[in-house]
């Protein structure tokens, strides 16, 4: 029945996706394809990075979106379009509709990052925030657009979109005609079943490799035959999809090698790298390709690798907060909890046993009332900067030789990069 049903499906050729390339040509950014050299350096592979983050909408979703578009007629382009979307897909469309003078109406989650909603504004689309889910947004997506006459534009499950990501494949390929894998972000799918298709075809032997959140397996459990629950608030919510397209998915199991998965800290500790290391700013979704290559270096080693920087757009307080953790994990911000006595000039030789050490205070608070401290004790609770973990380990040993006992309280550490 499975097959039946897949032979039924559109499919996607090299030829579709060699015509979309010509049809955005000019439309679209033709982005970066870069070696890496101190990730390459750090990571013990040769790393390519396709920086689709600065597509003008900072995502590749504008590629499929730009090729679906141009396909309507010119009653269609009349009534207008509707789109489901994290985000990013919402972007092309609205950013393309407008340029196009297409009339666009976006479907977005209830829990969308504010950026991406306002940038969608941003190009002339009306935004209605319905549902808790993708899914549920669909739903909605549909119905509404039958009501009004609109053409629903998918932002993975459409061969025309999936021609248009696999672009990407072809402009990775050109600048780079060796590469021995392209590691990809999975979601609905259109992306790595539109790289994959371009890839193979161009050079057969090349690994096409996807990457999930663990937190949403969807794509892994088709090709696996796993049922693992797809479920909770991860960093990357642009590939947050709980059921992934039909037409992808054929072409995965097609074309694919292996999809693998991601942890949060894998999503976060890479987002924090590319800032740190390549001062580029990517989303979670967009970090997934370098998640999966710190997570298992060892698969990669030696090989000549690249990776899809997705998309950039993330939220600034959530980037901070993964900036912050990422701190705490190096042993660079900490926060440490000190009983001393409540008493004149304790505060102040606190503060000099730190400054001696190199140590910079961030915060400060005494906590006198909530705690089971004698009523002569206070508990003081500070958040310190240091260079590094073993910076942090001497700060730590000149409190405790003047007598304070001091607890530490921070994320774990993670093994270092290098």
């Amino acid at each position: 029945m499975a097959a039946a049903a897949d032979d039924a499906l559109p499919t996607v050729t090299p030829d579709d996706i060699a015509r979309a390339a010509r049809l955005i040509e000019g439309q679209v950014v033709k982005t970066p394809c870069d070696r890496s050299f101190s990730l390459s350096h750090e990571l013990g592979a040769e790393i390519w990075l396709k920086f689709e983050n600065l597509q003008f909408t900072a995502s590749y979703k504008e590629r499929g979106a730009l090729v679906r578009l141009s396909a309507l007629s010119e009653d269609e382009r009349r009534r207008g379009v509707i789109a489901m979307s994290a985000g990013n897909h919402a972007q092309g469309v609205s950013y393309h509709a407008g340029r196009l003078g297409i009339p666009a109406t976006i479907v977005m989650p209830k829990g969308t990052p504010a950026v991406k909603a306002e940038n969608t504004k941003r190009w002339g689309a009306r935004v209605i925030l319905e549902g808790a889910t993708l899914e549920d947004s669909a739903r909605f997506a549909h119905a509404y657009g039958a009501e009004h006459g609109l053409v629903f534009v998918h932002p993975y499950d459409d061969a025309l979109v999936v021609s248009g990501q696999g672009t990407v494949g072809l402009e990775m390929l050109e600048a780079v005609p060796d590469l021995d894998v392209i590691i990809v972000p999975v979601g609905g799918g259109g992306l790595i079943a539109g790289i994959a298709v371009a890839a193979k075809a161009i050079k057969p032997s090349i690994e096409i490799i996807g990457v999930e959140a663990a937190l949403y397996p969807s794509m892994y459990n088709v090709i696996k035959g796993t049922q693992l629950p797809a479920r909770g608030d991860t960093l990357a919510e642009g590939i947050a999809v709980v059921h992934p397209g039909a037409i992808p998915a054929r072409l995965v199991r097609q074309y694919v090698d292996d999809i693998v998965l991601v942890s949060e800290t894998d999503l976060e500790r890479a987002t924090f790298a590319l800032l740190i290391i390549e001062k580029t700013v990517v989303e979670g979704a967009g970090a997934a390709g370098l998640a999966a290559l710190m997570a298992d270096r060892k698969r990669w080693h030696g090989r000549k690798v690249g990776l899809v920087l997705t998309g950039g757009n993330i939220d600034p307080r959530l980037l901070a907060s993964v900036l912050t953790r990422e701190l705490a994990r190096e042993g660079r911000l900490s926060r440490l909890t000190i009983d001393i006595p409540d008493r004149p000039g304790e505060l102040s030789r606190v503060s000099g046993v730190l400054g001696e050490a190199g140590a910079n205070i961030v915060e400060v608070y005494h906590q006198r009332v909530f705690t089971d401290l004698p009523a002569r004790g206070t508990e003081l609770n500070l958040v310190i900067e240091t260079r590094d973990r073993s910076h942090l380990e001497a700060v730590l040993a000149q409190l405790e030789a003047v007598g304070y006992r001091v607890i530490v309280k921070s994320t774990g550490a993670p093994p270092a990069l290098g």
